[in-house]
């Protein structure tokens, strides 16, 4: 038996979500604190689920560092590999903007984050070995020595047999160019077992918007990957498997307070689902019912649903 269900790798940031909503940012006076990062978020969500969730991160050597680790800490997620920047390197901060359930932003402030410092030093073989998945952010290729870092945790992972999985996390702030995003995502993908990503985020990519997802897998299916799950927002999502399965997802109706948070939630259900050999159809289901709990409510950490919520909200629609 394995220590940890999955570890997460990458991301770990402060959100700071407006408190007052139907207004721009530029007028918004209060915001709250909560765990942020796609990679964080996922190791609360599945945790909150009841998986055993570890993750590998850096975060600044401060008050913010604190919180997050603290916050990790009382959910239930393994925090031996969350290493404090020495440098003096500041957390990843993101204010976002509610101006309605259809208009929201977000605005990162990642420069010379801690994060993108995680070095192949802050983590070793046994902790990735200790666990059945690793999933890797795909924010964490997006600058050295954290891509080096992905990378070669992908490495120890594929060499030990855990399964790697790669949520795509594409945020255009810490990336040079459009073509070294191709690269580096493309090279991810292909080591892969599972990807999951948004249509925007498959053509980001393949560095074109021309492809179907029909094409995009089969280009992925010609590596490692067996599974993978490209969402399309409002539309749901399709998983499509190496033998040529497609699984259409639906979406469950909710209270849209904002947008963000769905990925990271929609992740989690999914992941849970998969690992309690729920299906393939039962697992889009999870991830669904997730991410319209979470978009329905303030936060994305704090929001991240129990089974019992996520359950609830299947069977009331299913009837």
């Amino acid at each position: 038996m394995k220590k940890l269900d999955i570890i997460t790798f990458g991301r770990a940031a402060v959100d700071l979500n407006a408190v007052e909503y139907n207004m721009p940012m530029e007028e918004t006076m209060t915001f709250k604190k909560y765990v942020g990062g796609s990679p964080a978020n996922i190791a609360i969500g599945t945790s909150k689920l009841g998986l055993k969730a570890g993750m590998i991160a850096k975060v600044s050597d401060d008050q913010h560092g604190n919180f997050v680790i603290d916050y990790m800490n009382k959910v239930g997620v393994e925090t031996s590999s969350i290493k404090k920047d020495t440098e003096g390197r500041k957390i990843g901060l993101t204010f976002t903007e509610i101006k309605s359930p259809e208009e929201c932003s977000i605005l990162m402030y990642r420069d010379q984050v801690a994060d993108l410092y995680l070095s192949i030093d802050d983590f070793d073989e046994d902790y990735i070995k200790s666990a059945e998945t690793l999933l890797i952010s795909g924010t964490a290729l997006s600058q050295s020595p954290s891509r080096e870092a992905a990378l070669h945790a992908m490495d120890i992972a594929k060499k030990n047999g855990v399964e790697v999985i790669f949520e795509l996390d594409y945020r255009p702030y810490t990336w040079k160019s459009e073509a070294e995003t191709s690269v580096y995502m493309t090279l991810a993908a292909r080591s892969a077992d599972i990807v999951i990503g948004t249509r925007d985020e498959f053509n980001v990519l393949e560095n074109s918007e021309g492809n179907s997802d029909k094409e995009s897998v089969q280009q992925l299916f010609n590596y490692s990957p067996h599974l993978v799950v490209v969402k399309h927002g409002v539309k749901g999502s399709k998983a499509f498997t190496r033998d040529g399965e497609v699984i259409e997802g639906d979406i469950y109706k909710t209270q849209v307070l904002k947008t963000f948070g769905a990925g990271d939630s929609f992740a989690s259900g999914f992941i849970y689902a998969l690992k309690k050999e729920k299906g393939i159809q039962e697992a889009l289901k999870y991830g669904s019912a997730a991410a319209s709990i979470v978009v329905s409510k303030h936060s994305s950490s704090d929001a991240m649903p129990t089974v019992e919520e996520i359950e609830q909200l299947i069977h009331s629609q299913e009837g």
